[in-house]
């Protein structure tokens, strides 16, 4: 047996999870599609067209579209929006999913043109922007920035940044993979966020919770186009129904909880702050996500994370992420159901074993 396997054989017995939603099996999963659940054909009609009915109406759009993944969602979506302005250039933080994690697809396969923007380890500025001369195409603004923790922008900063998008003539795509959490966190409906950008990219499997898929929604000409991108790329699946009904299940379940995530990342934050060897990113929590930063090796922190395992019945993760320093390791703390099932002070206590 491996190290990975031996690690998904160690988490299958743990008990308690301190991140996420905790040990989501196939058979809890298919539990939760409804027996009455209507089939789409290749993206048309049942489920599929009630999910996209829902999340235009959710984002207040006049259209949406359901994409199997992220990655094809939003290449195909600034493919459009580049197409219309006869530009090639998009804007983003330099984290941007776009540039660390799709292997250059947007240029290998769409003649798009990344351009990263400001610095890796904080927000974007209004100075960062004006620093660009070129023409852009759109302007990419993920909300919150997981790679720096879940940071969000004020709103305020956030108009100005887009005003500077569409004052050049460049379209404002938000990668909203975290939207529903971000609404919470600002304290205003989801809507609200959405209305500030042209095109909007929202997740199911993540913050939700459910199978992959999401959905691009937008202007109704806009969402048509991305409709054709999605069949060129080879994105409508004979049967998506499954996906969409997984999705709108944990819209019902998860949407009412989302506040509750984010009030309690904040309260953890509370019991963790001051510990020895620990420090947050950012401090206080901006959304239900933060980042641990652990005075530990790399080796210790899985010495440690499977002793937790293996006597206490407590998954926490497999493994860390490293930093600049090899003393110092990072993990990324997604408040889900399953954390919402600690108490918090005990919650603290299980963390700092960590170290």
């Amino acid at each position: 047996m491996d190290d990975a396997e031996a690690a998904r054989d160690l988490r299958r017995q743990c008990t308690r999870f301190v991140a996420g939603h905790g040990h989501v099996t196939a058979e809890m999963v298919l539990a939760d599609l409804p027996t009455d659940t209507e089939f789409d054909r290749y993206g048309d009609g049942g489920v599929v067209q009630a999910l996209e009915n829902r999340v235009a109406g959710l984002l207040g759009k006049p259209a949406a579209v359901f994409v199997p993944s992220g990655t094809m969602a939003q290449q195909a979506t600034l493919r459009v929006h580049a197409d219309r302005r006869g530009r090639r250039t998009v804007v983003s933080h330099p984290t941007c999913h776009l540039l660390l994690h799709e292997d250059n697809a947007m240029t290998r396969l769409h003649d798009l043109v990344g351009r990263a923007v400001g610095s890796r380890d904080r927000l974007l500025t209004l100075d960062d922007l004006t620093a660009v001369a070129e023409p852009v195409a759109a302007l990419l603004i993920e909300l919150p920035q997981r790679e720096i923790g879940g940071q969000l922008p004020t709103l305020d900063d956030l108009g100005v940044q887009l005003d500077w998008a569409r004052e050049r003539g460049a379209a404002t795509h938000l990668d909203g993979a975290r939207l529903w959490e971000a609404a919470a966190a600002y304290s205003r409906p989801v809507d609200e966020i959405a209305a500030l950008f042209d095109t909007v990219y929202v997740s199911f499997y993540k913050g939700i919770g459910a199978l992959p898929g999401c959905c691009v929604a937008g202007a109704d000409d806009v969402i048509a186009e991305v409709r054709e991108w999605r069949k060129r790329m080879g994105g409508t699946l004979f049967g998506m129904w499954p996906n969409a009904a997984s999705a709108m299940t944990c819209l019902d379940r998860r949407l009412p909880r989302m506040t509750t995530y984010v009030d309690t990342a904040r309260e953890l934050a509370g019991a963790l702050r001051g510990r020895p060897g620990m420090r947050l990113v950012p401090d206080p929590p901006q959304t239900n996500m933060m980042h641990l930063l652990l005075e530990v090796t790399a080796d210790d922190f899985v010495v440690n994370a499977r002793r937790l395992a293996t006597e206490e019945k407590i998954w926490t993760w497999p493994k860390a992420m490293p930093t600049l320093d090899p003393q110092v390791q990072r993990v990324e703390l997604s408040v889900g159901d399953a954390t919402l099932e600690w108490d918090v002070p005990e919650l603290a206590n299980a963390l700092a074993a960590l170290v």
